[in-house]
């Protein structure tokens, strides 16, 4: 079934399609449409879970946990101030292995209360332990959500998945979205049904929550890294099979635009992929070989095939739309800058920040960092940041 549906709209139905057991919802925007949608496919009849209306974002995450734990599939929803507010939950949630998924329409985070665009909110917790996958486009939203609940509730995995997609530039952009039928989805989510979940029960010998430490508390935390670093080959499988039943692939960790031959490479991540293609394009034209490689999983950050990817360009420029305060730089520079010492050659590598609060990251300011990029892999000398919005 074809249907022009914005980027929240195609986060309800995937997972109205992924059959949910419980889902905590408290509205904050921009991801609020995509609460309210789920309300109304409940009111409706199509959504068959139950709804929690919780007070705040911390109560609905500690309300997914005990859910799960006691094996339900489960889900929430957030932005910004309220996935600040989720904080010591995101960490208890991962460091317990605990599946749940939910999705973060991202937004600027809470200092100076900006409402806006941006990924501050989503690399402010990049350590917390959940898997973060992060869509282009709002078929990418719908797929992913069931894609990740293949990967949260796989036994070798059994962590927490999340979702997210630009606020306001994605989550209210409609576009046409390919929505599968319920047999489509609960065929390839059926290998999940035959998994022996840890899950628990009262009266049984089995402990939720307690406090570790020592010895064990390292196993747990040496298992769940393992467990995490495995999520690398296992994502690659589940969409290869996604692949095969809907016809559809992102191109697991990193999404790749023309970068085999590439003497110049772009990274970025989110909806800015779109209008940096048509930069690439534009360039190609003109004989200069430029590609674009989107991170699409941020954590466990894709450190082998980015490396892969890099390796032989002149030069790369990572386009930013956070700031890595005490580095200088944005997230995406920094962790992609840590890659470099992997590479037999080492390209020159600067970084740009744009986008943050509603500023657009334009196609001039893209051909801006392009051009930057080329002339810094050419020995120019040239800020390691630059703020393309300001300088």
């Amino acid at each position: 079934m074809i249907k022009v549906l914005s980027g929240n709209k195609a986060a309800a139905y995937g997972v109205m399609l992924s059959r949910p057991d419980v889902i905590a919802m408290y509205p904050i925007t921009p991801q609020t449409a995509l609460v309210e949608e789920l309300a109304h496919m409940h009111a409706q009849g199509k959504l068959d879970s139950e709804i929690i209306e919780v007070e705040g974002e911390n109560s609905a995450l500690g309300s997914i946990m005990g859910a799960c734990v006691a094996g339900g599939r489960v889900f929430t929803a957030t932005s910004s101030w309220g996935l600040a507010f989720m904080n010591d939950g995101l960490m208890y949630c991962a460091g317990m292995r605990v599946p749940a998924v939910m999705v973060d329409v991202t937004r600027e985070s809470p200092a100076m209360r900006g409402v806006g665009s941006s990924r501050q909110d989503i690399t402010s917790i990049r350590d917390s332990g959940w898997i973060q996958i992060d869509a282009e486009t709002c078929q990418e939203i719908l797929d992913s959500i069931i894609m990740a609940y293949r990967l949260a509730e796989d036994p070798e995995i059994q962590l927490p998945v999340m979702v997210s997609y630009d606020g306001f530039y994605l989550s209210h952009l409609s576009e046409r979205v390919d929505i599968p039928t319920q047999e489509e989805v609960d065929m390839f989510l059926q290998p999940l049904k035959s998994f022996n979940r840890t899950k628990l029960i009262p009266g049984e010998g089995l402990a939720f929550g307690m406090s570790y430490t020592g010895d064990i508390y390292s196993e747990f935390r040496y298992k769940g890294m393992v467990a995490y670093e495995r999520t690398k080959s296992k994502f690659a499988e589940i969409e290869a099979e996604f692949e095969k039943q809907f016809g559809r692939s992102y191109g697991g960790m990193v999404s790749e635009y023309r970068t085999d031959d590439a003497d110049y490479l772009l990274i970025t991540a989110g909806s800015a992929a779109g209008t940096a293609k048509v930069v690439i394009d534009k360039f190609r034209e003109k004989g200069i070989k430029a590609g674009l490689a989107r991170i699409r999983m941020f954590r466990p950050f894709p450190r082998e095939r980015l490396g892969a990817i890099m390796e032989g360009k002149k030069g790369i420029g990572v386009i930013d739309r956070s700031v890595c305060l005490g580095w200088n730089c944005g997230h995406l520079f920094m962790e992609s800058r840590a890659v470099l010492p992997d590479l037999a050659s080492r390209p020159k590598m600067i970084g740009f920040i744009d986008g943050l609060s509603h500023l657009d990251i334009t196609l001039e300011h893209i051909e801006r960092a392009l051009n930057m990029t080329i002339e810094a892999s050419e020995g120019k000398e040239t800020s390691e940041t630059t703020w393309l919005s300001w300088e």
